[in-house]
């Protein structure tokens, strides 16, 4: 792609003042391992809210959300619940205070909390860095494959997709292995400025160039329609063929399916609180238990309208005036004996002469700002659980801050490294993310649900099921496929899940509980819901003036109206720009209603800070 002179300005003047960001704030990070990974727990809600949801924008899932929407027109809303992305739902409402209270540097560490320091407690805490050093390089390999391929396309060198990638992570690295947790947020919160105003933007220009009667002569029936019937029914013969087959490779056909696995897998994965990565370290990083649950609030209101409005405004310019151009570049694909990449959609539409000098420039800066957000959160948050959970728990309890800090930030550089290596044998954005969400993430739910809800879970518990889940997670997914083709990652989950369930009660069962003194501790400090009857009972009897948990009801009523108040946030941006004008007052009303409802029956009732 030839870049105006401006545009080529604009990028550089960006690269250059995030890394000078970095260098600048770094010597507050060097503090110690708290002011290192957490910040000091001194940052306000809404900054790592705001933080966290530009860790969220990241362009690799932006790429694949365009096509999604390309592809799957207004149903593609509920694909995202494959992450689940209404596990910030869960956060919100109640689950951030839970973890906040355990007042913690890691997800390893919070092990602690619950099992205490024996050899199952000890078996637990190694099988959850294990998850937690497999999760980031998988995320860094995913970032590794997105950026490259967007590059490669859009930047004016002619480099090898591998190349801009390495090229790309290494200057990101500069950074955030040198300023921590403070300079990712900082730098966090420039590049969700950026990528806010370049997303609006190209929504609107959409709006202006594409009516909505190009849109109808192109999409399929049933393309603009939110809800679905058993199967997905969306045609594409006679305009994009080679759609159908993507379609049939997704594993999508069968939607009511896929869906109520997304469901059922997302509402248990959702339950088991947040995988340790930089979503958990956000809320750790919060002041209190209130500020927790509010930055996790946070994230939903700054992420979703501007992220759609800018899926939706690609999706539309690329079914309007570009679609000639994508049908003659998958075809030529095809004609070459290789498969169509749906995934160059979002490249292939800036290229175009619709974005505007300038505005190029802004929103391929805003594009690399949330590539570079998402992997600095990622590298931020992976190498405390080998510092923190390994070197000063196993090795060297007593190291110095220095020695700590320095390590940190010489695993930061190896686990860069070892993404690389992993994203360059890895095919495509898709492969890796229905791995990730379908195989890895099923294998973390039943040890993680089990932890908060059921007193008799013990350390081996956790352990056995963390195992057999992360072993299952390697090892079914691909299985299922071979033998299941048309389907996904998906599919592996009930298997994954009921297996890693009995090893979780093989492990619990054939050993001892943990400590009263433990187990009392860890529920007068977290205070969960669940079934704690007989711990419930010991810690009354010690002070009868604990008050137990009784929101289990309203929580539930909370989770389901703010799963609907956050589908409300997503739908409207692409009604507004797709040009629906009664589907979208009809969800601005839904929006109004459940965010009244919301401020009544969650916000009001938020622990205080003291709390």
């Amino acid at each position: 792609m030839d870049l105006h002179s401006i545009d080529i300005a604009i990028i550089f003047t960006y690269l250059v003042l995030t890394v000078l960001i970095g260098f600048w704030i770094s010597k507050r990070a060097s503090k110690d391992l708290d002011s290192y990974f957490l910040g000091g727990k001194s940052l306000p809600w809404y900054i790592l809210g705001i933080s966290n949801a530009s860790g969220q924008f990241d362009i690799t899932g932006t790429m694949l959300l365009v096509y999604f929407c390309f592809v799957y027109g207004l149903k593609s809303i509920w694909i995202p619940w494959m992450w689940p992305t209404f596990n910030q739902i869960f956060l919100m409402v109640y689950l951030s205070a839970w973890l906040r209270r355990s007042n913690v540097l890691t997800g390893a560490e919070w092990i602690e909390t619950r099992f205490g320091r024996g050899l199952g407690a000890n078996l637990a805490h190694l099988s959850v860095v294990l998850f937690a050093l497999i999760n980031v390089v998988g995320f860094l390999a995913y970032a590794f494959k997105g950026i490259g391929l967007f590059a490669q396309i859009l930047l004016p060198w002619q480099l090898s997709a591998n190349t801009y990638a390495l090229i790309i992570l290494t200057v990101t690295s500069l950074y955030v292995v040198k300023g921590g947790m403070y300079s990712v947020v900082l730098t966090e919160v420039l590049q969700f400025t950026i990528m806010t105003i370049a997303s609006i933007a190209v929504g609107l220009i959409a709006m202006y160039h594409v009516s909505p009667e190009t849109i109808d002569a192109v999409v399929p029936a049933g393309w603009r329609n939110l809800f679905f019937g058993w199967q997905l029914d969306l045609n594409w013969s006679g305009m994009f063929d080679m759609v159908n087959t993507s379609i049939q490779k997704d594993g999508f056909s069968l939607f009511t399916i896929i869906i109520m696995l997304m469901l059922f897998k997302g509402v248990l994965a959702s339950i088991a609180g947040p995988i340790p990565n930089y979503d958990m370290q956000r809320v750790l990083a919060t002041r209190n238990p209130r500020e927790a649950s509010l930055m996790s609030g946070m994230v939903n209101v700054a992420l979703y309208f501007p992220r759609y409005m800018l899926v939706a405004g690609l999706t539309v310019l690329a079914l309007g005036p570009l679609r000639e151009t994508l049908q003659g570049m998958w075809t030529t694909a095809i004609q070459g004996g290789k498969s169509p990449n749906f995934e160059q959609i979002l490249p292939a539409v800036i290229q175009s002469k619709f974005i505007p000098v300038g505005l190029t420039g802004i929103l391929l800066a805003g594009l690399l700002a949330a590539f570079m957000s998402t992997f600095a959160a990622t590298v931020n948050a992976g190498p405390a659980y080998i510092v923190n959970d390994i070197y000063k728990r196993f090795i060297n309890p007593n190291a110095s801050n220095k020695i700590q800090v320095r390590m940190s930030i010489v695993i930061s550089a190896l686990m860069v490294a070892l993404g690389i290596a992993f994203g360059y044998v890895t095919e495509s954005i898709a492969e890796v993310t229905l791995w990730i969400v379908g195989g890895l993430y099923s294998g973390y739910v039943a040890a993680n649900l089990l932890k908060w809800h059921w007193w008799r879970f013990n350390g081996y518990g956790f352990f056995s099921g963390m195992i057999v889940g992360t072993v299952g997670a390697l090892a079914v997914p691909p299985l299922v496929e071979h033998f299941w083709p048309e389907t996904n990652a998906f599919y592996a989950f009930p298997g994954i899940f009921v297996t890693s369930f009995l090893g979780c009660l093989l492990g619990t069962l054939l050993s001892k509980p943990e400590s009263d003194e433990v187990l009392k501790r860890f529920y007068r400090t977290v205070r969960p819901w669940g079934f704690w009857g007989p711990i419930q009972a010991k810690v009354i009897a010690e002070d009868p003036t604990f008050q137990k948990n009784t929101d289990c009801t309203r929580d539930w009523t909370n989770v389901i109206v703010g799963i609907v108040w956050q589908i409300t946030l997503a739908v409207l941006p692409v009604y507004i720009v797709t040009r629906q004008g009664r589907p979208a007052l009809w969800t601005l009303g839904v929006l109004v209603v459940t965010s009244v409802f919301l401020k009544f029956n969650w916000y009001n009732r938020l622990p205080k800070s003291t709390e």
